[in-house]
């Protein structure tokens, strides 16, 4: 066979290597510089060769191999290489440029340790969601592969992707939320180069105002009171009811934290969301519970648990549980939290009230906030509390349930 021919499948499955040479090359005719090279084992792989005049010498670059890459595609990359040599390009060099150019992968690691973990108390849920939606598809391409199309493409195929656990696909949310981790990295980590993310249109998300409304508490007392409910979810979930708190905060809360003398929970900066100090005052249901529990634990933990952390974990199957005997739907625990403040809302509190209770922060309102003192806060609280459980659980039911507990 001559060792010039237009390249087909046929012919190239049929090219065998040379006898007592390493390498033997062959040329399409059909494209200028695009050579084929077949290696004494029988490797072939697709080249690009032609003269250099801006060095005087020939020039070579590795296109792929084949078939991994196609003929078709081959002739695309010898004409790109063409083009840049004509342009005055060292496509030698710049192919090793690529060849050493960083991953994903090694940009979002330098941006754990350079960005995320010294500044980011929420670190560790932004490697979770690299791991589970990015790494794969993503963390082995070089940076210069990125671009808006292929970001878009990856943006949108999250929501064909099957949830981890249960029915049905991820939602537009969590594809949002993994396209600004992206966005996040590229901005930090590389603010040399534009950034890919900047022109992929996020999903619409319409905004979550779930909370559980009067005809809901009755039912959703009832499930929590009821004997197949484990005591510590069980306080777990009036916690995070009467408090308001977020779930992070909940589950980590500790008893050098509480004051009962002064009846607040002290929040330190390093735990909240907002980077500063919390003092959220505890109603007397909250301080029942979390007195009946001081007496029973050793542990540092309000609610211990026997993972790495030391304290409970997002009890969600519990949760599940709880919620379908309550026959209630799209309730999560986060809700709990907006529940607090709905309540509060509804039984007259204002919204800067409210912000305190939750702990906003924003730059109107932080003027006030130092201002305000705790004494309306926890009394629209307890009225928010008295009004939930006047639903269906009266105070004095939670004190009978507690005594039938220690008894």
């Amino acid at each position: 066979m001559s060792n010039k021919f237009n390249f087909t499948d046929n012919k190239i499955r049929t090219v065998q290597p040379i006898a007592d040479q390493k390498r033997g090359y062959y040329y399409d005719t059909k494209t200028a510089g695009l050579r084929l090279q077949v290696t004494a084992s029988g490797t072939k792989s697709f080249q690009f060769q032609a003269w250099d005049a801006k060095r005087g010498r020939p020039a070579t670059r590795t296109l792929g191999k084949y078939p991994a890459i196609s003929i078709n595609k081959a002739r695309e990359l010898a004409l790109r290489a063409m083009t840049a040599l004509s342009d005055g390009v060292d496509i030698e060099n710049e192919a090793q440029r690529l060849r050493d150019e960083d991953t994903l992968d090694t940009v979002f690691e330098r941006w754990l340790d350079q960005f995320a973990i010294p500044h980011k108390k929420s670190w560790p849920e932004d490697v979770r969601r690299y791991d589970l939606y990015i790494k794969k598809p993503l963390g082995n391409k070089r940076v210069s592969w990125f671009s808006a199309a292929k970001i878009r493409a990856w943006h949108n195929k999250i929501t064909t992707m099957p949830k981890q656990r249960g029915e049905g696909t991820l939602t537009q949310s969590t594809a949002n939320r993994a396209l600004a981790l992206l966005s996040t990295v590229f901005n930090q980590s590389l603010p040399e180069i534009p950034n890919p993310c900047r022109s992929v249109k996020k999903f619409h998300e319409e905004s979550r105002d779930r909370f559980l409304q009067p005809d809901e508490l009755k039912r959703f007392f009832e499930a929590l009171l009821h004997d197949d409910t484990p005591e510590t979810l069980r306080d777990y979930v009036l916690i995070s009811l009467f408090t308001g708190a977020r779930r992070s905060n909940n589950l980590s809360m500790m008893w050098n934290e509480i004051s009962f003398e002064r009846g607040v929970w002290i929040i330190p900066a390093k735990k909240s969301k907002n980077g500063s100090t919390m003092v959220v005052p505890l109603v007397e249901e909250a301080l029942e519970i979390l007195q009946k529990r001081k007496q029973q634990t050793r542990s540092v933990f309000v609610f211990p648990g026997s993972g790495k952390t030391g304290h409970y974990l997002e009890p969600k199957r519990a949760w599940k549980s709880l919620i379908t005997r309550a026959n209630l739907q799209d309730i999560r625990l986060h809700d709990l939290r907006r529940t607090m403040g709905s309540w509060q809302t509804m039984t007259g509190a204002s919204s800067t009230i409210v912000g305190k209770t939750l702990g906003h922060k924003s730059p109107e309102a932080t003027a006030v906030y130092a201002r305000l003192n705790l004494d309306p806060v926890r009394t629209s609280m307890a009225v928010a509390v008295k009004a939930m459980l006047a639903n269906q659980l009266t105070s004095e039911k939670i004190k009978l349930i507690r005594e039938v507990e220690k008894s």
